[in-house]
């Protein structure tokens, strides 16, 4: 690890790094803290029209919690949850980082984003040792949904147990509104089997070597969208879905059962989205934004239809209420003879 650390070029200060990349002007922007949100919850879109300092606070640790309704894993997270907190910001905007490691198994961690421009989308100025910080400024360049990771070596690991989020840096001129808007991220898990007497899975880094998941999950869990979890919405409201695909391997195919989308390939705006899309390719470490307008009431399932993945638990559900649509949606009688 000291290895790694000498070969970033860090220089150590009583317990703490610090990097702070000058930008022009930089202070004399405003300054705003990030709302952050964690899945299935969005910030509020942005109302500024001007671009600001966006301050984010991360923290890379681990916890234990809950693949399913009985087994437990010990996951690598930021802010405690997986997936990591869903952040907003602006084209223009500089991205203001601040990383602290409290990881207790002593592991370096730092952060990949697929929306800096920069070596390494920053993971080359914020590895940090645990009880270390880094403080890092980047310029957004770009609009788009974008993944951000820990991309310490070996990177396989660090994403597999739990180290990524979405990042969505709005165009100029912002969004068209949406009545609900959502943060959905599927990811593999890749585990041991239990020890005797115990409900704690173990990674396993052969199974995600050779890609073969023993859980593909929505947002961290079998169970979290379902149930209380469910989505909710009503019959008519637009629903927009930011939907990241963390990987580490395999490629989704998100489908919401019932509707078609109009797609934002690659979680870009643009005014030439893709309509009636029934079902969206995202690769390993991509994103995309989805939307639909439910108009009949009920369960509506959103699976990666690549069917054994539901087995291993992508699915989820979104609960659309309002009134009953016979003239579009009804069970007919039995033709009797």
């Amino acid at each position: 690890m000291n290895d790694l650390l000498r070969n970033q070029g860090f220089a150590l200060l009583t317990g703490f790094v610090f990097f702070t990349l000058q930008t022009a002007g930089l202070g004399a922007m405003p300054r705003e803290t990030a709302p952050l949100t964690f899945a299935p919850e969005v910030p509020p879109p942005l109302t500024r029209t001007e671009p600001a300092i966006v301050e984010v606070h991360l923290d890379a640790s681990t916890v234990l919690g809950h693949l399913d309704n009985w087994r437990r894993y010990s996951f690598w997270t930021f802010n405690g949850q997986v997936p990591a907190p869903f952040i907003r910001a602006r084209v223009g905007d500089t991205l203001e980082l601040h990383l602290t490691n409290h990881d207790t198994n002593g592991m370096p961690h730092n952060i990949d984003f697929h929306a800096v421009t920069g070596p390494g989308g920053g993971a080359e100025i914020t590895t940090i040792a645990p009880g270390q910080q880094a403080v890092a400024s980047f310029k957004l360049l770009d609009q788009g949904l974008y993944m951000y990771h820990c991309a310490v070596p070996p990177m396989l690991d660090h994403i597999a147990n739990g180290m990524y989020g979405l990042i969505f840096v709005e165009p100029a001129g912002g969004l068209p509104k949406a009545d609900r808007e959502f943060y959905v991220m599927q990811s593999e898990f890749y585990t041991e089997p239990p020890a005797q007497g115990t409900n704690v899975l173990t990674y396993s880094h052969v199974a995600a070597v050779r890609a073969q998941p023993q859980f593909v999950v929505f947002n961290g869990n079998q169970l979290s969208l379902y149930g209380t979890n469910a989505l909710q919405t009503k019959a008519g409201e637009k629903v927009r879905i930011f939907f990241g695909n963390a990987g580490p391997n395999l490629v989704s195919s998100f489908h919401v059962i019932g509707v078609t989308m109009t797609v934002y390939h690659d979680g870009v705006f643009s005014d030439a989205p893709q309509h009636l899309v029934q079902t969206t390719l995202v690769p390993s470490g991509g994103a995309s934004v989805v939307e639909f307008t439910p108009v009949v009431p009920g369960a509506y399932t959103m699976v990666d239809h690549s069917m054994g993945r539901v087995e291993l638990g992508a699915s989820g559900t979104l609960k659309v209420t309002g009134a009953p649509r016979p003239e579009i949606y009804r069970a007919d009688p039995v033709p009797t003879r």
